[in-house]
């Protein structure tokens, strides 16, 4: 259905972040401690947590997270002073994200697969006061910053070691009294750091406004409710993990189901025993559901909603699951850590899966050339967002910033177009689009027709430098049940001259003996499949 749009909620114009003025709801929180406030007011005795056999309502939720911020807080923790948090998908990344937040300080997620020099950087440029870290995580933390000011350091559950304090010992607190932060609109909720695929992490700005209006956007687009169940088998913390699991479920005084390590069939018997009604995932996952024997014979009456997103989905995935899985309403989101998760999404009652969606209510999204002149519709060129759930700026990086926003736009670096209907279509990154011999070739379309084969699990293309073309096609192909690596080239060879124009074809192959290589939000390093060739 084309013309499917978004329910009516009213909207308002407001200036913020100095000289944007942005298109806003008019009716919201006004920031996140008064929305997990009310999460607890609506019900206090609704369940708020299940973390394998461990289960807490938003009272138990409530108490743990006080008593955690009055602990944080004995330990020099003030508002404004950044928090890093090294924790797996486990209930004490959420209670530290409420404490923090409670404090007025700012969260600092990090990937548990960020390696030593990655978190030294971190805890540097955002100048932590404080960290918290799993105990397979601590070797990795220094006692200090590089200028000597030391480092307050917390060992998540049974982990201890000299000069840290222990995660039991900060929840020991009496939590009478305690009065939660009322920061303001435009502070700093979040800082999430970018993969660093092209250099060294930048660390996004997540303003409570940001994310309340992200939380908003889920809850109006989606029509999530009270008593929702969301599935979180995506990392924490990522920005879907924190905000269309964690932040969202809050939104609406649901529950997060957290999944720590994702397997098929595990997860999937998880959706049924704990009646999960949402989640979003990236495609890979659900690939897997598909090729899971256990599929057919698991209830998922309870799933409604479905979505996807940081990556495209092939079609045959999709079409694989409208087939097994009927009564799920799958949908399609768009966003980045730069705009607090959702920019786009498939509206209610669309099928259109191949694009990704329609600007959100509060979203404008424009289509730009390189000398920043906006396109016709069926166009290819860069989006460009703005938006309150837009970030102001990267921390304490002032040229990363001027690079990347103009005018209160961010330039997101994806190749698109914008149909005359409203529907986005992402067809590449601007660095990984292929220049053959003058044609420009978008890898998602390359990789979506080997996709299409039955033997292919995983597919990805890439420029490879040429003296002649400028660049050919090289492709990397992960099908672990092929036997005949030959016949399977000649076979993908004839479907992508079929399908495709004859310069898409790819000129070289690679046949992987395992999956493809992927950062911790999960994304395809093209960089490294670069340095294979």
């Amino acid at each position: 259905m084309s013309d499917a749009t978004w329910p009516a909620v009213p909207l308002r114009h407001e200036r913020h972040f100095g000289d944007r003025v942005l298109r806003c709801f008019a009716e919201r929180p006004p920031h996140l401690n008064a929305m997990l406030a009310a999460a607890h007011a609506r019900d206090a005795q609704a369940e708020a947590l299940v973390d394998g056999d461990q289960r807490w309502t938003w009272g138990a939720l409530r108490d743990q997270s006080t008593r955690l911020a009055l602990g944080l807080r004995q330990a020099g923790v003030v508002a404004g002073d950044r928090v890093v948090l090294l924790a797996p998908n486990h209930a004490e990344f959420v209670i530290a994200m409420h404490a923090v937040l409670r404090l007025g300080a700012v969260l600092v997620p990090v990937s548990m697969r960020e390696a030593g020099p990655g978190i030294v950087f971190i805890l540097n440029q955002c100048r932590a006061a404080l960290v918290i870290a799993d105990p397979v995580m601590m070797m990795l933390v220094p006692p200090a910053l590089n200028d000597g000011q030391p480092l307050q350091r917390v060992a998540l559950g049974a982990g201890s070691g000299e000069g840290w304090l222990r995660w039991d010992a900060l929840l020991d607190q009496d939590p009478a009294g305690f009065t939660d932060a009322n920061p303001q609109e435009d502070d700093a909720a979040v800082i999430l750091y970018t993969s660093g695929t092209t250099g060294a992490p930048k660390g996004a700005v997540l303003t409570h406004l940001n994310l309340v209006h992200s939380v908003l956007h889920y809850e109006h687009a989606l029509g999530l409710r009270g008593g929702e169940r969301g599935l979180l088998a995506v990392p924490a913390s990522h920005v879907t993990g924190l905000v269309a699991l964690i932040l969202a479920m809050a939104g609406v005084g649901g529950c997060v189901v957290l999944l720590a390590d994702f397997k098929a069939a595990a997860s999937l018997a998880l959706v049924a025993r704990e009646r999960v009604s949402y989640t979003l995932m990236v495609p890979a996952m659900y690939a897997l559901w598909l090729r899971e024997d256990t599929l057919q014979r698991t209830d998922l009456s309870t799933l409604r909603l479905a979505g996807f997103g940081g990556a495209p989905m092939a079609p045959a995935t999709i079409e694989g699951l409208r087939v097994s899985c009927p009564g799920i309403r799958l949908f399609n989101a768009y966003g980045s850590t730069e705009t607090s998760s959702p920019t786009t999404m498939t509206p209610p009652g669309s099928d259109v899966l191949e694009a990704v969606g329609k600007p959100l209510h509060c979203a404008d999204v424009r289509v730009m050339d390189d000398e920043g002149r906006e396109v016709p519709a069926g166009t290819p060129g860069e989006v460009w967002i703005a938006g309150p759930m837009v970030v102001p700026c990267y921390w304490d990086n002032p040229k990363a910033t001027a690079d990347s926003f103009v005018a209160g736009y961010w330039k997101s670096g994806d190749i698109a177009t914008l149909d005359a209907q409203g529907y986005l279509r992402v067809h590449d990154r601007k660095k990984d689009m292929i220049n053959r011999g003058g044609y420009k070739v978008f890898s998602v379309e390359v990789e979506n027709c080997l996709l299409g084969h039955p033997a292919v699990q995983e597919a990805a293309t890439v420029g490879v430098p040429c003296p002649v073309l400028g660049e050919r096609i090289h492709a990397f192909v992960y099908a672990p049940a092929a036997r005949d690596a030959e016949k399977l080239r000649e076979e993908l060879t004839a479907r992508c001259r079929n399908e495709l124009a004859d310069y898409k074809t790819p000129d070289f192959w690679t046949w992987l003996q395992e999956p493809l290589p992927r950062n911790a939000n999960g994304k395809v390093m093209k960089r490294v499949l670069r340095e294979r060739v």
